[in-house]
């Protein structure tokens, strides 16, 4: 299609058309056969394409990616991969073998030192440590991907897919492929003549392969209420009382880890102690994290948006469609961007943790030595500016009388000042200042600015960081809850003293907490075993959390 100009104005749908050309005699329809995924796709794929392959936090895309790594590097190099998680080995492989060069992507967790040293030995390039969002919105942008391959449960002939409860990442990845005539490639774990419900049309996927076994998908949202501490527990009633109650916060994510779950299993007992049931914690942005059944079920939550599923908890979504998002077949319907967006701007607060904090409230789970990125935290874990809807929460962090002051979102920092191997989490500078440098970067990868942190809480106490009226003051509040580290031990008990007169530090007792309550007999169930009973026997856990 030429313009009066003469230039064509259909360059990639024409270079899509050459390309499906070239498989005719290998596909059956939209079908690709199992044994001849790495011919198609060195017939499919072009030398510098720009590839999005789904692998995010849970769900891997991974008889794609272990056949992407089997590809002649004579074929087809040069690739700019895009992943929001760099999770499995061959997601790397691809590098050391001169496949692809180029990297963009979000959380590089599981293969975070390895990434770390390739940068450094110049095996690739690394364009940027995105979040999340930023990551699917440059898909629309200027990461326009020229091939996506995903993974789905299932498709019909018509390559309709059903995505099941782990939709996560596949409809922002398919969306901005096919749109922009590129090709869909998904690998499924079967095919069926009629899908349980239609989550991807047909008309936005190119091919479909069955998989040799199910795409690999990780239980990462659950945590064994055996291994939840004393000082957890501490710690989540001191974030209940000195925040969740002080704030009235009724939406909000938590992020993953045990401090957290210590606090759901807390809202059931602890919570009803102080009377908080239906005041508090009502509407959530987060996975199906199973130590929050005995709140479900004890009437608390009202609403559970996900941002992907959690393997066993499935039977049990299903029986409780009025918390969670569930099709008519019962399975949840989770979408990490929607969720993304909704912690970003609809929730009263969000609450996570980090590996390292600087004496400015600066933090990153980016250490020496280890690239590990930081997903959506810095989407949530910041102050929306562009939000005009106000809530109690909201409006409670205004300090002033002017009267075009505006609210903040919550953003809470849960820490316990050491890592195990005593490590301290409070540092003079953050080891990502240095990573960011060795690795060429830009900005040095900081996951939460701190002049967007609102309040801190360790095991010594809560700090209230957005009632600071200086950056000395602020300080001043990090070094006495930081504990005996390079921040906190040269504090001023002095100073402490006065911060807690005047409300910027709240210890236990100044939030009428004794430490010696604070025992495991205040969780509402104290193993997996006791979260399976709260359930009635709807939540299957996988066998390694199994102690029966």
């Amino acid at each position: 299609m030429r313009g009066a100009s003469g230039r064509s104005w259909t360059t990639r749908r024409d270079d899509k058309a050459a390309r499906l050309s070239k498989v005719a005699e290998i596909a059956e329809g939209r079908i690709l056969p199992t044994d001849r995924i790495v011919e198609a796709m060195e017939k499919l794929i072009s030398a510098g394409d720009r590839v999005v392959l789904e692998g995010n936090n849970q769900k891997q895309a991974s008889f794609l990616s272990a056949s992407l790594a089997q590809i002649n590097p004579d074929h087809v190099n040069k690739l700019h991969m895009i992943m929001s998680s760099i999770s499995r080995p061959e997601h790397l492989d691809i590098f050391e073998k001169g496949i692809a060069e180029r990297l963009d992507f979000s959380y590089a967790g599981p293969q975070s030192l390895r990434i770390s040293q390739m940068i450094e030995d110049g095996k690739l390039v690394v364009g940027a440590i995105h979040t999340y969002l930023e990551l699917y919105g440059r898909l629309f942008i200027d990461l326009i991907p020229n091939v996506a391959l995903v993974a789905a449960d299932k498709a019909d002939i018509n390559g309709n897919l059903y995505t099941g409860p782990n939709t996560e990442d596949t409809p922002a990845i398919i969306e901005a492929t096919a749109f922009k005539d590129g090709i869909v490639i998904v690998q499924v774990n079967e095919l069926v003549d009629e899908l349980p419900r239609v989550d991807i049309p047909g008309s936005w996927v190119d091919f479909i392969v069955v998989a040799e076994k199910p795409y690999q998908l990780e239980a990462l949202f659950t945590r064994d209420p055996r291994n939840i501490t004393e000082l957890q527990i501490l710690m989540g009633m001191m974030a209940i009382r000195g925040i969740y109650e002080r704030h009235n916060v009724q939406s909000l994510n938590h992020g993953i880890g045990f401090n957290t779950a210590a606090i759901e299993l807390l809202l059931p007992t602890y919570g009803e102690q102080l009377g908080l049931r239906g005041k508090i914690c009502k509407h959530w942005a987060l996975n199906p994290h199973p130590t929050l059944i005995p709140a479900i079920e004890s009437g608390w939550v009202e609403s559970i948006h996900s941002f992907g599923g959690e393997v066993g908890m499935e039977r049990y979504i299903s029986q409780r469609p009025d918390v969670f998002f569930t099709g008519s077949d019962g399975s949840l319907r989770s979408n990490r961007a929607f969720c993304q967006v909704a912690g970003q701007y609809a929730v009263d607060m969000f609450i996570g943790s980090s590996l390292q904090i600087d004496k400015d409230g600066n933090s990153s789970t980016v250490k020496s030595g280890r690239l590990t990125g930081f997903g959506g935290a810095p989407n949530m874990g910041h102050d929306p500016r562009g939000r005009r809807h106000a809530t109690d929460a909201w409006l409670d962090m205004i300090t002033t009388d002017d009267l075009l002051a505006r609210g903040k979102k919550l953003v809470v920092q849960m820490v316990e000042t050491h890592l195990s191997g005593n490590a301290p989490v409070f540092v003079e500078s953050l080891d990502a200042i240095d990573v960011g440098r060795k690795a060429g970067l830009p900005e040095a990868p900081v996951m939460i600015y701190g002049d967007d942190v609102t309040h801190v809480v360790t095991e010594e106490g809560v700090a209230y960081l957005y009632k600071a009226e200086s950056l000395d003051e602020r300080r001043e509040a990090i070094a006495a809850v930081a504990g005996v580290t390079p921040i906190g031990r040269n504090q001023n008990p002095r100073v402490t003293e006065k911060l807690r007169q005047e409300g910027l530090v709240a210890l236990p007792e100044d939030l009428g907490i004794r430490r010696t309550d604070a025992k495991r007999t205040l969780l509402a169930a104290k193993s997996v075993e006791e979260l399976v009973e709260w359930s009635g026997g709807l939540y299957e856990p996988p066998a390694k959390f199994r102690s029966w």
